[in-house]
Protein backbone atom coordinates (compact mmCIF):
# COMPACT_ATOMS: atom_id res chain seq x y z
CA UNK A 1 0.00 0.00 0.00
CA UNK A 2 1.21 3.54 -0.78
CA UNK A 3 -0.91 6.55 0.15
CA UNK A 4 -4.00 4.39 0.22
CA UNK A 5 -3.26 2.92 -3.21
CA UNK A 6 -2.53 -0.73 -3.72
CA UNK A 7 0.52 -1.25 -5.93
CA UNK A 8 0.31 -4.54 -7.83
CA UNK A 9 3.20 -6.97 -7.59
CA UNK A 10 4.92 -6.74 -10.98
CA UNK A 11 7.61 -9.27 -10.16
CA UNK A 12 5.94 -12.19 -12.04
CA UNK A 13 5.60 -10.03 -15.15
CA UNK A 14 9.24 -8.94 -15.01
CA UNK A 15 10.35 -12.54 -14.55
CA UNK A 16 8.23 -13.60 -17.52
CA UNK A 17 9.68 -10.85 -19.74
CA UNK A 18 13.22 -11.75 -18.66
CA UNK A 19 12.50 -15.40 -19.43
CA UNK A 20 11.30 -14.54 -22.93
CA UNK A 21 14.38 -12.41 -23.59
CA UNK A 22 16.68 -15.20 -22.45
CA UNK A 23 14.79 -17.71 -24.60
CA UNK A 24 15.02 -15.46 -27.65
CA UNK A 25 18.73 -14.90 -27.16
CA UNK A 26 19.24 -18.66 -26.85
CA UNK A 27 17.23 -19.22 -30.03
CA UNK A 28 19.33 -16.64 -31.89
CA UNK A 29 22.54 -18.29 -30.69
CA UNK A 30 21.35 -21.72 -31.85
CA UNK A 31 20.40 -20.39 -35.30
CA UNK A 32 23.69 -18.54 -35.68
CA UNK A 33 25.57 -21.72 -34.77
CA UNK A 34 23.57 -23.73 -37.32
CA UNK A 35 22.13 -26.07 -34.69
CA UNK A 36 18.52 -25.28 -35.59
CA UNK A 37 16.79 -23.79 -38.64
CA UNK A 38 15.42 -20.27 -38.48
CA UNK A 39 11.64 -20.07 -38.79
CA UNK A 40 12.10 -17.70 -41.71
CA UNK A 41 15.62 -16.72 -42.69
CA UNK A 42 14.08 -14.28 -45.19
CA UNK A 43 12.72 -11.90 -42.55
CA UNK A 44 10.40 -9.64 -44.54
CA UNK A 45 9.27 -7.45 -41.63
CA UNK A 46 11.58 -4.57 -42.63
CA UNK A 47 12.07 -5.39 -46.30
CA UNK A 48 10.37 -3.75 -49.27
CA UNK A 49 12.51 -5.23 -52.03
CA UNK A 50 15.10 -7.91 -52.71
CA UNK A 51 17.98 -7.34 -55.12
CA UNK A 52 19.97 -10.18 -56.67
CA UNK A 53 23.60 -9.15 -57.13
CA UNK A 54 26.47 -11.03 -58.76
CA UNK A 55 30.13 -10.21 -58.10
CA UNK A 56 31.70 -7.83 -60.62
CA UNK A 57 33.62 -10.73 -62.13
CA UNK A 58 33.94 -12.14 -65.64
CA UNK A 59 33.74 -15.76 -64.46
CA UNK A 60 29.95 -15.95 -64.05
CA UNK A 61 28.03 -18.09 -66.53
CA UNK A 62 25.60 -16.41 -68.94
CA UNK A 63 22.51 -17.62 -67.08
CA UNK A 64 23.60 -16.26 -63.70
CA UNK A 65 25.11 -13.08 -65.12
CA UNK A 66 21.75 -12.28 -66.72
CA UNK A 67 20.13 -12.31 -63.26
CA UNK A 68 22.42 -9.61 -61.89
CA UNK A 69 20.40 -6.57 -60.84
CA UNK A 70 16.99 -8.25 -60.77
CA UNK A 71 14.75 -6.71 -58.10
CA UNK A 72 11.80 -8.56 -56.55
CA UNK A 73 8.86 -7.88 -54.29
CA UNK A 74 9.05 -9.71 -50.94
CA UNK A 75 5.79 -11.50 -51.80
CA UNK A 76 7.48 -12.95 -54.91
CA UNK A 77 10.52 -14.11 -52.96
CA UNK A 78 8.26 -15.81 -50.41
CA UNK A 79 6.61 -18.02 -53.03
CA UNK A 80 7.50 -21.71 -53.02
CA UNK A 81 10.09 -22.59 -55.63
CA UNK A 82 11.29 -19.00 -56.07
CA UNK A 83 14.64 -18.56 -57.79
CA UNK A 84 16.27 -15.27 -58.75
CA UNK A 85 17.90 -17.00 -61.72
CA UNK A 86 15.96 -17.95 -64.86
CA UNK A 87 17.49 -21.30 -65.69
CA UNK A 88 20.21 -23.58 -64.37
CA UNK A 89 23.73 -22.43 -63.62
CA UNK A 90 26.10 -23.66 -66.32
CA UNK A 91 29.18 -24.04 -64.13
CA UNK A 92 30.25 -27.21 -62.34
CA UNK A 93 30.87 -25.10 -59.24
CA UNK A 94 27.73 -22.90 -59.07
CA UNK A 95 28.13 -19.17 -59.55
CA UNK A 96 27.87 -17.10 -56.40
CA UNK A 97 25.07 -14.55 -56.32
CA UNK A 98 23.50 -12.84 -53.32
CA UNK A 99 19.88 -11.95 -52.66
CA UNK A 100 19.92 -8.80 -50.54
CA UNK A 101 16.84 -7.47 -48.77
CA UNK A 102 16.44 -3.70 -48.31
CA UNK A 103 13.84 -1.34 -46.90
CA UNK A 104 15.21 1.50 -49.01
CA UNK A 105 14.12 4.84 -47.55
CA UNK A 106 16.59 7.11 -49.37
CA UNK A 107 15.84 8.86 -52.65
CA UNK A 108 17.42 6.41 -55.11
CA UNK A 109 16.02 3.39 -53.31
CA UNK A 110 12.53 4.89 -53.06
CA UNK A 111 12.58 5.30 -56.83
CA UNK A 112 13.40 1.59 -57.23
CA UNK A 113 10.63 0.58 -54.82
CA UNK A 114 8.12 2.75 -56.70
CA UNK A 115 9.15 1.23 -60.04
CA UNK A 116 8.86 -2.24 -58.60
CA UNK A 117 5.41 -1.67 -57.13
CA UNK A 118 4.24 -0.11 -60.37
CA UNK A 119 5.27 -3.28 -62.19
CA UNK A 120 2.97 -5.54 -60.16
CA UNK A 121 2.22 -7.86 -63.06
CA UNK A 122 5.85 -8.87 -63.58
CA UNK A 123 6.67 -8.51 -59.85
CA UNK A 124 10.24 -7.63 -60.74
CA UNK A 125 12.40 -5.03 -62.48
CA UNK A 126 16.05 -4.94 -63.53
CA UNK A 127 18.82 -2.53 -62.51
CA UNK A 128 21.93 -2.03 -64.62
CA UNK A 129 25.38 -2.13 -62.96
CA UNK A 130 25.41 1.68 -63.14
CA UNK A 131 22.03 1.86 -61.39
CA UNK A 132 23.22 -0.55 -58.69
CA UNK A 133 26.23 1.64 -58.00
CA UNK A 134 24.05 4.76 -57.98
CA UNK A 135 21.82 3.04 -55.42
CA UNK A 136 24.63 2.36 -52.95
CA UNK A 137 26.23 5.76 -53.60
CA UNK A 138 23.05 7.57 -52.58
CA UNK A 139 22.60 9.24 -49.20
CA UNK A 140 21.38 6.07 -47.50
CA UNK A 141 23.18 6.90 -44.25
CA UNK A 142 20.91 9.95 -43.86
CA UNK A 143 17.71 7.93 -44.26
CA UNK A 144 15.50 6.33 -41.60
CA UNK A 145 16.44 2.89 -42.95
CA UNK A 146 20.20 3.37 -42.49
CA UNK A 147 20.54 0.92 -39.61
CA UNK A 148 18.23 -1.60 -41.23
CA UNK A 149 19.97 -1.49 -44.61
CA UNK A 150 23.59 -0.92 -43.58
CA UNK A 151 24.82 -4.51 -43.99
CA UNK A 152 22.93 -4.99 -47.24
CA UNK A 153 24.36 -1.80 -48.70
CA UNK A 154 27.92 -2.78 -47.78
CA UNK A 155 27.37 -6.19 -49.38
CA UNK A 156 25.99 -4.77 -52.63
CA UNK A 157 28.77 -2.18 -52.78
CA UNK A 158 31.44 -4.85 -52.26
CA UNK A 159 29.97 -7.01 -55.02
CA UNK A 160 29.69 -4.08 -57.45
CA UNK A 161 33.19 -2.68 -56.97
CA UNK A 162 35.46 -5.72 -57.23
CA UNK A 163 36.94 -4.61 -60.56
CA UNK A 164 36.49 -0.86 -60.14
CA UNK A 165 37.98 -0.49 -56.66
CA UNK A 166 39.11 -3.67 -54.95
CA UNK A 167 39.89 -1.86 -51.69
CA UNK A 168 36.23 -0.84 -51.38
CA UNK A 169 35.16 -4.45 -51.88
CA UNK A 170 37.65 -5.80 -49.34
CA UNK A 171 36.47 -3.26 -46.77
CA UNK A 172 32.83 -4.10 -47.48
CA UNK A 173 33.29 -7.85 -47.14
CA UNK A 174 35.25 -7.43 -43.92
CA UNK A 175 32.49 -5.23 -42.53
CA UNK A 176 29.81 -7.83 -43.34
CA UNK A 177 31.84 -10.66 -41.78
CA UNK A 178 32.45 -8.66 -38.64
CA UNK A 179 28.96 -7.22 -38.17
CA UNK A 180 26.46 -9.98 -39.03
CA UNK A 181 24.49 -10.65 -35.86
CA UNK A 182 20.86 -11.04 -36.95
CA UNK A 183 19.25 -14.08 -38.54
CA UNK A 184 18.11 -12.12 -41.60
CA UNK A 185 21.74 -11.34 -42.50
CA UNK A 186 23.18 -14.85 -42.16
CA UNK A 187 22.96 -15.59 -45.88
CA UNK A 188 25.47 -12.80 -46.54
CA UNK A 189 28.24 -14.50 -44.57
CA UNK A 190 29.40 -17.30 -46.87
CA UNK A 191 29.51 -15.11 -50.00
CA UNK A 192 31.44 -12.44 -48.07
CA UNK A 193 34.03 -14.98 -46.88
CA UNK A 194 34.43 -16.56 -50.33
CA UNK A 195 34.76 -13.30 -52.23
CA UNK A 196 37.09 -11.74 -49.65
CA UNK A 197 39.39 -14.76 -49.79
CA UNK A 198 39.45 -14.59 -53.59
CA UNK A 199 40.30 -10.88 -53.63
CA UNK A 200 43.09 -11.40 -51.12
CA UNK A 201 44.48 -14.23 -53.27
CA UNK A 202 44.48 -11.92 -56.28
CA UNK A 203 46.29 -9.21 -54.32
CA UNK A 204 48.94 -11.67 -53.14
CA UNK A 205 48.06 -11.34 -49.45
CA UNK A 206 48.75 -14.94 -48.44
CA UNK A 207 48.66 -14.23 -44.70
CA UNK A 208 45.33 -12.45 -45.06
CA UNK A 209 43.86 -15.35 -47.03
CA UNK A 210 44.92 -17.92 -44.43
CA UNK A 211 43.46 -15.79 -41.64
CA UNK A 212 40.11 -15.51 -43.43
CA UNK A 213 40.01 -19.25 -44.19
CA UNK A 214 40.72 -20.06 -40.54
CA UNK A 215 37.91 -17.75 -39.47
CA UNK A 216 35.66 -19.39 -42.07
CA UNK A 217 36.46 -22.88 -40.75
CA UNK A 218 35.82 -21.77 -37.16
CA UNK A 219 32.54 -20.05 -38.09
CA UNK A 220 31.27 -23.03 -40.10
CA UNK A 221 32.45 -26.28 -38.46
CA UNK A 222 32.59 -29.17 -40.94
CA UNK A 223 30.17 -31.36 -39.00
CA UNK A 224 27.44 -28.72 -38.72
CA UNK A 225 24.80 -27.79 -41.25
CA UNK A 226 22.28 -24.99 -41.63
CA UNK A 227 20.46 -22.99 -44.32
CA UNK A 228 23.20 -20.34 -44.21
CA UNK A 229 26.13 -22.78 -44.04
CA UNK A 230 28.46 -23.34 -47.03
CA UNK A 231 27.86 -26.13 -49.52
CA UNK A 232 30.39 -28.92 -49.91
CA UNK A 233 31.64 -27.27 -53.12
CA UNK A 234 32.20 -24.01 -51.28
CA UNK A 235 34.02 -25.76 -48.44
CA UNK A 236 36.23 -27.50 -50.99
CA UNK A 237 37.09 -24.18 -52.63
CA UNK A 238 38.39 -22.89 -49.30
CA UNK A 239 40.24 -26.14 -48.60
CA UNK A 240 42.00 -26.03 -51.96
CA UNK A 241 43.02 -22.40 -51.46
CA UNK A 242 44.42 -23.21 -48.03
CA UNK A 243 46.30 -26.27 -49.27
CA UNK A 244 47.77 -24.33 -52.20
CA UNK A 245 48.95 -21.49 -49.95
CA UNK A 246 50.47 -23.82 -47.36
CA UNK A 247 52.28 -25.78 -50.07
CA UNK A 248 53.69 -22.56 -51.50
CA UNK A 249 54.90 -21.49 -48.09
CA UNK A 250 56.71 -24.81 -47.64
CA UNK A 251 58.38 -24.43 -51.01
CA UNK A 252 59.67 -21.00 -50.03
CA UNK A 253 61.27 -22.25 -46.81
CA UNK A 254 65.04 -22.52 -47.45
CA UNK A 255 66.52 -26.03 -47.16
Amino acid sequence: MFGGLEIPDVTPYLVAILGLLVLWQYYQMQVMAGRILAVDIFDRSGTRMYIYVMPDDDNACEVCAAANGRVFLPSHVAKKGFSPVKGKCQRSTPCLGVLVGLYGAWLEARGVVERLRANVKEREIWLSPEELRALVNGQWEMSISADTDRLGIHMIEALCYEKINQAVSVTGYRYVIGEVKEVRHLLLLVPAYLRLALLLVRSGDSAGVLEIIERFDARFPAKKRGPHFPTEEQRNVMKMRKTHLLNNQQLKVPA
